[in-house]
């Protein structure tokens, strides 16, 4: 018993980062109507889930039980039913993965295994199955994954010795993996999304440095990183998504406390605007979108090991670039 709560107390320390909060004054709230609203809870409460969307349908996979426990769970949302049904559990467990929606199927890459280390396993749903593809060059962790022009980008993250440096890059024409310059921020617990052909990717954070502001654009065309306007947050443990109208959209994250906002980066702007808060503040959560709509799955409502089943959803349809 006192291995188990010693476990449960080095976890809840790993996954905590300073509370540094707002940079400057709050930037401008959305134009239009938006509001969040309550879904069908998750059939399992998580938190460090990796999450994608395939069509309508969500796939949110792995993570930690409120036990400490890694699980291999992968529970399927379906978003025009309002409705949960199990999938197919992954052929590991983990938890800190990522997941990204690539040719039309879902794959999830790296993460923790429960036996330790860091995993350089990746998989694709195929037919109901996971399949197994080429190892990563590396092992990874605590990174984003982002689908963009037929390849796959693993961005930050944590690999075998610490802070990621290079990104990796799967091509699904040649199953091959490569390497690319990683984000000029080396972060981990970060978020990601993909957009207009480049990769972004915002907060994080890393040990002994705390939380993040940097926001951080790749041009797959140049290979190239650019720098953007701070995520006006610092944070870590938050996800991000892209919708379809041009947002990238922050979601929640965790320092002494877990965070409510979610900010949405205007792509063809360059400009930051604040949307209504999070209704269940959380980190290690699932954030997809479906169009227009931001989905929030999963998570941690408090610093550290603790779990939900929460889901919610906001339509940005009326946010115009």
């Amino acid at each position: 018993m006192v291995l188990a709560v010693a476990v449960v107390v080095l976890l809840a320390g790993a996954c905590t980062g300073d509370r540094s909060g707002r940079q400057g004054p709050s930037p401008p709230s959305a134009p239009g109507e938006a509001a969040w609203r309550r879904l069908a809870p998750a059939p399992s409460e998580r938190t460090e889930v990796a999450a994608t969307a395939v069509g309508k349908v969500v796939y949110v996979a792995g993570g930690f039980r409120a036990d400490g426990a890694t699980v291999p769970t992968v529970e399927v949302y379906d978003t025009g039913r309002d409705r949960w049904a199990p999938g197919p559990d992954l052929p590991v467990a983990v938890n800190h993965a990522m997941a990204a929606t690539l040719d039309g199927a879902a794959h999830v890459v790296g993460g923790y295994p429960a036996a330790g280390g860091v995993s350089r396993r990746a998989f694709r749903l195929e037919g109901g199955r996971w399949a197994a593809l080429p190892d990563l060059p590396e092992g990874r962790a605590a990174g984003t994954a982002v689908a963009l022009g037929g390849r796959l980008y693993v961005a930050g993250g944590i690999g075998p010795g610490g802070l990621a440096a290079n990104m990796l890059v799967f091509d699904s024409a040649t199953s091959r993996w490569s390497t690319a310059p990683g984000p000029p921020t080396p972060r981990e617990h970060l978020g990601g999304a993909g957009f207009g052909g480049r990769v972004y990717t915002v907060g994080g954070r890393a040990s002994g440095q705390g939380n993040f502001t940097a926001a951080e654009a790749y041009d797959p065309a140049t290979g190239r990183w650019a720098s953007l306007p701070d995520l006006p947050t610092r944070r870590g443990g938050l996800a991000a998504a892209a919708t379809g109208n041009g947002f990238v959209v922050a979601v929640g994250g965790e320092a002494e406390a877990t965070f409510e906002e979610a900010e949405a980066f205007d792509v063809r702007a360059g400009t930051w605007w604040s949307l209504p808060p999070l209704p269940t503040p959380r980190h290690g959560l699932g954030v997809v979108a479906v169009g227009t709509v931001l989905y929030t799955l999963a998570g941690g409502p408090r610093p550290g090991l603790h779990v939900s089943g929460a889901a919610e959803a906001i339509d940005l349809a009326r946010l115009r670039p």
